[in-house]
């Protein structure tokens, strides 16, 4: 699926998804000399304004995230909670020790608060990692994305963007959509408050996840299993770029429609 093109109404320059396929990233090697150098295989040229989106699982393995199963010894909470969320303890562990909160779950995935956004079993994935092995969440999304930011521009010589994301469920959705778990090079969400609508109707609170939907539209090209392609290039994206990188804005949780009203629930 790779450079499939969007061409949206009137005489913008289509935009673009080019995905980037690479080998199999190993824990410890270099993320940004492999991108280099799969893009040069491929005769991919980054340009100004070009917005790569990752996969964290990528960027986390190759900053030593992977965490082989049979080093981990669990404790009586997360055998407990294992039993009663039908998930290895040893993975649970990894959650109790990753996340902020455990506040509920399912068979197979445990619902937790991580780093201030809702995210099943603290983000932790087994998929893409090798037998008997986790990946966990990279240690700082933002931190991990203004520094490959930084190396590809290096190499190409020009601005663009970094993304790392993630795939998560929404509530009542079958399905995953992308989000943002840090971002370099743009504002990763657009105030929409003060336009105004078809009818000329004032936006009130509006906000635009820019990061977000990138994400989700990247994934398009990325997939979920064994695509081999960890990496895609969002060229002609209506994006504000930015110099250095700009914090994801998150909801408290006392504002957050859906963790309010299940916490409401609880007590």
């Amino acid at each position: 699926m790779n450079n499939e093109k969007y061409e949206p109404s009137g005489n913008k320059a289509p935009m673009q998804l080019i995905g980037i396929r690479t080998p199999i990233i190993r824990k410890g090697e270099d993320i940004v000399q492999i991108l280099v150098d799969s893009m040069k295989k491929q005769r991919i040229y980054l340009q100004n304004t070009d917005v790569i989106v990752l996969a964290e699982s990528a960027v986390a393995t190759s900053e030593g995230r992977l965490v082989s199963l049979s080093d981990i010894d669990p404790t009586s909470e997360a055998l407990e909670l294992a039993q009663k969320y039908q998930l290895d303890p040893r993975e649970m562990q990894l959650i109790i020790e990753e996340c902020d909160e455990i506040f509920g779950g399912v068979p197979g995935a445990a619902l937790t608060i991580t780093r201030g956004a809702l995210s099943p079993n603290a983000g932790i994935d087994s998929s893409n990692a090798p037998e008997g092995c986790v990946v966990l969440l990279p240690k700082d999304p933002q931190k991990s994305a203004a520094m490959i930011r930084q190396g590809l521009e290096k190499s190409c010589s020009c601005h663009i963007g970094v993304i790392v994301g993630d795939s998560r469920t929404q509530p009542l959705r079958l399905g995953c959509v992308g989000i943002a778990l840090g971002t370099s090079g743009i504002e990763p969400v657009e105030d929409a408050r003060g336009s105004f609508d078809l009818f000329g109707k004032e936006l009130k609170i509006t906000r635009k996840a820019v990061a977000d939907n990138m994400v989700s539209a990247a994934q398009l090209v990325m997939g979920e299993a064994g695509e081999g392609i960890p990496a895609v290039v969002i060229r002609g994206a209506p994006v504000k770029m930015v110099k250095g990188s700009v914090e994801m804005p998150l909801f408290s949780r006392e504002e957050c429609m859906y963790y309010s009203n299940i916490n409401k629930d609880r007590k």
